[in-house]
């Protein structure tokens, strides 16, 4: 009776974790699709408008220029995901090469990546992706790359661990012995192991590369002042809020915080859903 009633509340636990995650998802990607289609006709210029509190007309009122600042944070946080979508897909692709081969190879390519992670975590973050986006003469280029390029160690480390332990295990040995050279074991059985932990880790580095392009953005080196980014809402804001203009930073950070939260769920619900070991105590 006891049995049941733990496997009864494990299963009831899973479902209102799967249950959540499939709103912050379907948050998410509205958020994404509604910004990809918004005009900029609704955010447009309108100095009839200008610093109107938020309304029934206007949600999280206008700014100095009379722009809705409802359509323009959605439209910020959109952007800000497309540059995640992509920063992320480089990183991770770097981080499962570079954890493969130092795992598979070990010697003086273990050495190799291992310093590239040392070095590259040595630094401070922000200051590096500020260096690397700067260099890089900024905008939309410049601050994708800095993303991607920043956040591969740390995904690098936990996909290196768990293709060791793959790697040490008795059909990987077997395989070995087969004749099969590191390449296809590599190919056929340890890269199919290591896609969960793969997707978890990509899935939680989506809040980091928004978060740190916001934040670079923010300080001037991201993207450009005309772009209806979060970073130039925020920096924006920083110049009327102390003249009681609270909303014009209080909105669109919730809506960026709140994007961070849900993909960090996400994350950690994936974590827990495919580890069976994981959040059943």
């Amino acid at each position: 009776m006891h049995k049941y009633h733990k496997k009864s509340r494990i299963l009831n636990k899973r479902v209102a974790l799967l249950i959540t995650m499939i709103i912050a998802a379907v948050y998410l990607v509205g958020i994404f699709i509604w910004g990809c289609c918004i005009g900029e006709d609704s955010y447009a210029v309108n100095f009839g408008n200008k610093f109107l509190p938020p309304s029934a007309e206007h949600w999280f009122g206008t700014d100095n220029l009379g722009r809705d600042m409802f359509f323009r944070s959605i439209k910020g946080l959109s952007l800000s995901m497309v540059i995640g979508v992509i920063s992320v897909a480089i990183s991770s692709v770097i981080a499962i090469v570079m954890g493969i081969l130092s795992a598979v190879f070990g010697g003086w390519v273990d050495k190799v990546v291992n310093w590239a992670v040392d070095l590259c975590m040595g630094l401070p973050h922000l200051v590096l992706l500020i260096l690397i986006s700067f260099m890089l003469g900024k905008g939309v280029f410049g601050i994708t790359i800095a993303a991607a390029v920043t956040h591969w160690p740390s995904m690098t480390r936990m996909i290196r661990q768990e293709v060791l332990q793959v790697r040490n295990s008795q059909y990987v040995q077997a395989a070995y012995k087969m004749g099969r050279s590191r390449w296809q074991v590599a190919i056929k059985h340890i890269i199919p192991h290591i896609l969960p932990v793969y997707f978890i880790g990509v899935t939680l580095l989506f809040p980091h590369c928004i978060m740190h392009e916001s934040a670079v953005t923010f300080l001037g080196f991201g993207l450009p002042r005309e772009m209806p980014a979060i970073g130039v809402i925020l920096a924006e804001a920083m110049t009327h809020i102390v003249t009681g203009k609270w909303w014009l930073a209080v909105f669109p950070g919730i809506m960026l915080l709140i994007a961070v939260i849900f993909f960090d769920l996400i994350g950690e619900g994936l974590k827990n859903l495919l580890n069976p070991h994981t959040g059943n105590e």
